[in-house]
């Protein structure tokens, strides 16, 4: 039987209690060993599905523990690079969570690191495991919406009530785009291959971070038309709008929790086509082939100069927006 890959968490946040660890306790190939917390209160309910992890009360000194082939890092954004780079150097796989660096050259020093050691580290993208984008990709590839004309993206919630959340904090590297943009950005860039030519940006801040961003972008042949807002009724949607038809996912960011992954395939000559993907679960997903990648060396669905190409895209989008100035 193969060993399993021994997971280790960085920080006892709230995401990964509800999601990220209850997917990698589940997940073939892989074993939740470690969390790493001052307190020892939080850990309880990680401790409550997984009796026998083992509680660290420092960042180092998971690290340090021998039995952890891999880390995930949920942390605030602003620290996410400093440790992937601690635990790259710690010998250790790393999937880090999204956005993985603040800017796109930082990712050139995490691509270099990784190199350098031969371990595996990746943002946690979780979206292009999904079978519904696999679907979607394949559709755009084969054709089956003609030329391909306009893209729209829109992911909203309101987290306006919550002024403490670091989404809301500029010094954690809070705001919408950097922690929803990457998706309706992303998706765009995942499905089609493009990179976009032209960029511009109208975006509402609060206290130094994004709160309503639209972008629209030039790709070759076609469109993005992207809105994500902190501040507006949970939603998500993106299309493809084609010459002979058009490709709509309903839940295309994080199904379960908002609704049923749904593709959505309708034709110029009125035929519809509907696949749904009801139980599917794709943080589980990506934890499986991460796995699969670190043991075997097999390639990762999403790469560190994928996320570059992202990252280099919300770059262009703060660097478009006049509004900017002054706030970060």
């Amino acid at each position: 039987m193969t060993k399993p890959i021994n997971w280790g968490i960085l920080g006892a946040a709230k995401f990964a209690l509800q999601q990220m660890a209850p997917a990698i306790h589940m997940a073939r190939g892989a074993r939740l060993a470690a969390l790493a917390t001052r307190s020892a209160e939080k850990a309880i309910p990680f401790q409550a599905f997984c009796p026998d992890l083992n509680v660290h009360s420092s960042y180092d000194a998971l690290l340090a523990d021998p039995q952890i082939d891999a880390v995930y890092i949920p942390l605030p954004n602003s620290m996410h690079v400093e440790w992937t780079k601690e635990a790259l150097r710690a010998g250790k796989h790393v999937l880090c969570e999204k956005p993985i660096a603040m800017r796109a050259r930082e990712i050139d020093e995490l691509i270099a690191l990784r190199d350098q050691t031969g371990l595996l580290a990746a943002e946690a993208y979780m979206i292009v495991h999904h079978p519904q984008w696999h679907l979607a990709k394949q559709l755009y590839e084969e054709g089956q919406i003609g030329v391909l004309r306009h893209v729209s993206g829109i992911f909203s919630y309101d987290n306006s009530a919550d002024p403490g959340n670091i989404r809301n904090a500029p010094e954690t590297g809070g705001g919408g785009i950097p922690d929803i943009g990457v998706y309706t950005f992303g998706a765009t860039r995942f499905v089609t291959g493009q990179e976009p030519e032209d960029i511009s940006a109208n975006i509402t801040w609060e206290n130094g971070v994004d709160v309503k961003a639209e972008v629209t972008a030039q790709f070759p042949g076609f469109s993005l038309h992207s809105m994500v807002s902190m501040r507006m009724m949970p939603f998500q949607e993106m299309l493809f709008h084609g010459t002979d038809g058009t490709i709509r996912l309903t839940a295309p960011f994080n199904p379960l929790s908002y609704g049923e992954a749904q593709v959505e395939l309708r034709r110029k000559d009125g035929g519809l086509s509907l696949r749904k993907f009801p139980a599917t679960n794709h943080y589980v997903l990506q934890v499986e082939a991460f796995s699969r990648s670190a043991r075997t060396g097999d390639p990762y669905p999403a790469t560190l100069e994928f996320a570059k190409g992202t990252q280099a895209m919300i770059d262009r989008v703060f660097d478009s927006d006049q509004s900017r100035a002054g706030q970060l």
